[in-house]
């Protein structure tokens, strides 16, 4: 029997959410209604019939869809930090459509869900079956999806980059606009809603018996592939109709289970039963008090990216409730034999360098599209234009890759970067706050990069100090705090002010508009900022020892790890002005660089950096040749790379 004594606190948090919205709502409309009394009152009349009530039954509509959605996941998945956006299902959907409406818009006027269906299912079945090899590990589904997004994310703006006469309208929809100007979209979400429900209803039984375990429950008849299967598919499509509606409302299939759980939801029937209804007066609360602080700028500014805002710190508050079942192990030590020492790789890698130097400054593409040298008597005009960029990719790759290596062996965890840990993300905010609140110079906007940087550290490992600084947690809490400077910056950008261009280009990376003083200072502070970190290389070799060897020695560890965390600061914010946040140049500088071998800190720091070098000089050289004339910025290419590699790299950990 289900306690009515526990059905009390969901059915109170609901009304009171829907209360608040229904009177943020009230005063949304009133100025409306007011004016329907008026006998001129026919364009006010049209606006809140067509536009603010369906906006209203769109909130109510989605919200609840994203809820059942995050609770179906969940349930199914024994884990609580699941939902469309942690698990990449959104980001998924909106891929396709963004790949859709630039190749082939006919497919969305005959089958837009379709579409969404598609690419959720794709993100779906890549996460799914990395989870399933380690046995559905809470800690992997959720990196896994993240990163996908990350991945997923990156590919949109570049298309987005690319095509922006065609595509520009996008940006704001993408990040979840509620915006309405007819009755079709939440009606056609009501019935989608609704069919699913019912079928919800019929899988109940079942679902509930997973809270016995796996043995106990195949022993009372259920059938868990079968039954992971649907469950997935109806949460896959729940996210994917609400996506291809409205674009992506993040982690409203978080917040919503989690309020009804911590409510007093405990049994599956409950919350399955509260879950919608939560997140429908949820959504409909945050909508309504955007529109009202907003005022004229509600229609603009993205629901999606405000719900992330407020998704991403309770993300961060659910971590020490994370039950690991399985943990990545620190890389081994290298233990094959090897026919060089660490001289070899050294100079190999420099050597590549050399080679990617001398093809990215002297070929590229002519007039007609085609291949050309730099010679005759516009090469100079040419070579001033191009170094400038392909020195400041060199710099910043070197310096995201030593950065790399700092917090990878500081951490024991060869999956940190700054890309990961959010630092590069860091910096990027504070660049945003430079440009929006003061405006400075570039020595201005290194300092804002290097508060930024620094402050998501802290935040970082205060939130994983209970956990000893597990890995695991420190990564999700450095992706939650990544998705939530994403979605601060795309509130940003989303204001239509001229500076958002320039913040944009930050965060795609782009090198285009380097001149030769911005090099010039870019490659002094990396040179400065490289050198002081071999300097400490003593440091980097005893600290991973542990504590005790560490004092024992002589080093002092709090001193240290504070001066080699804000180095890693430095050298992010100084790379994140150049190449944007999400390059992964930080992750795969350092483990390419361990993998040929490179095991002390001295020639890791020094490979990693001639390789992190040459992926982004290589880069920018594709971004600049590979659809010319058109330049795709070498921080989103070296991105999708980046992602997938990280994605292997998961892969190949497989622990028991």
């Amino acid at each position: 029997m289900i306690s009515r004594r526990d059905n009390i606190g969901p059915a109170i948090v609901f009304l009171l959410l829907i209360g608040g919205g229904g009177v943020a709502s009230w005063f949304l409309a009133a100025p409306a209604l007011s004016e329907m009394a008026r006998p001129d009152y026919d364009v006010t009349r049209m606006v809140f019939t067509y536009s603010t009530l369906p906006r209203l039954a769109t909130a109510l509509i989605a919200g609840a869809a994203l809820a059942l959605s995050g609770a179906l996941f969940q349930q199914v998945l024994r884990n609580p930090l699941a939902d469309p956006t942690t698990l990449g299902v959104s980001a998924g959907a909106n891929l396709a459509l963004v790949v859709t409406s630039l190749f082939l818009p006919d497919l969305l006027g005959a089958g837009r869900d379709l579409v969404a269906l598609i690419g959720s299912a794709t993100a779906a079945v890549i996460v799914v079956s990395l989870g399933a090899r380690r046995g559905f590990s809470p800690y992997s589904l959720v990196l896994s999806g993240l990163v996908l997004s990350l991945w997923c994310g990156g590919l949109s703006a570049i298309l987005t980059y690319l095509n922006q006469r065609y595509l520009s309208s996008l940006f704001i929809w993408g990040a979840g606009s509620l915006a309405q100007q007819s009755w079709v979209i939440p009606l056609s979400l009501l019935w989608k809603f609704g069919a699913i429900a019912i079928v919800c209803a019929f899988v109940m039984r079942p679902l509930s018996l997973l809270d016995l375990g796996e043995s106990s429950s195949t022993a009372l008849g259920v059938r868990l592939v079968r039954l992971r299967f649907v469950v997935v598919a109806l949460a896959v499509a729940l996210a994917a109709f609400v996506t291809s509606a409205v674009g992506v409302i993040g982690f409203i299939g978080l917040v919503a289970p989690t309020i009804a759980r911590l409510s007093g939801a405990r049994r599956p029937a409950q919350l399955i039963f509260w879950s919608p209804l939560i997140g429908a007066g949820l959504l409909l609360f945050a909508d309504s008090v955007l529109q009202l602080v907003a005022g004229g700028l509600g229609d603009f500014l993205p629901t999606g990216a405000v719900t992330a805002i407020f998704g991403s710190p309770l993300l961060l508050a659910l971590l020490p409730r994370l039950k690991i079942r399985h943990r990545l192990q620190q890389s081994p030590a290298f233990k094959r034999s090897r026919r060089w020492d660490g001289t070899a790789p050294v100079i190999i890698a420099a050597a590549g360098l050399l080679v990617l130097l001398t093809v990215s400054v002297f070929l590229g593409r002519d007039v007609n599209g085609g291949w050309a040298l730099a010679s005759g008597e516009f090469s100079y005009d040419v070579l001033a234009i191009r170094i400038p960029k392909i020195l400041a990719a060199l710099t910043s790759g070197a310096m995201l890759a030593v950065a790399g290596s700092i917090l990878q062996r500081l951490t024991g965890n060869e999956m940190a970067s700054p890309e990961v840990l959010g630092i590069s993300a860091g910096a990027t905010f504070g660049v945003a706050i430079a440009l929006f609140a003061v405006a400075p110079g570039f020595s201005g906007q290194f300092a804002f990069a290097v508060a930024g940087a620094i402050s998501v550290l802290v935040v970082i490992f205060a939130s994983s100090r209970r956990s000893a600084f597990a890995p695991e947690r420190v990564v999700l809490a450095g992706i939650a705090l990544s998705a939530m400077v994403d979605a601060v910056v795309g509130v940003l950008s989303s204001t239509g002010d001229p500076r958002a261009v320039l913040l944009m280009r930050w965060m795609s990376g782009s090198t285009y508009l380097i001149e030769g003083s911005t090099a010039a200072t870019e490659v002094a502070l990396g040179a400065v900022l490289i050198a002081v970190s071999l300097a400490v290389r003593r440091w980097l070799d005893i600290l991973p020892l542990g504590p005790s060897p560490s004092a024992a020695v002589g080093v002092p560890l709090a001193k240290s790890r504070f001066a080699l965390f804000g180095l890693a600061g430095l050298l992010t914010a100084a790379a994140t002005l150049t190449v944007g946040p999400l390059s992964f140049i930080g992750l795969m500088g350092p483990h390419l660089a361990r993998e040929a071998g490179l095991a002390r800190a001295l020639p890791q720091m020094l490979g990693a950096a001639l390789i992190g070098g040459g992926l982004m000089v290589a880069a920018d050289f594709v971004g600049r040749t590979i659809v010319s004339p058109y330049q795709i910025p070498a921080g989103l290419v070296s991105a999708l790379i980046g992602a997938p590699f990280l994605m292997l790299l998961m892969r190949k950990r497989v622990v028991g």
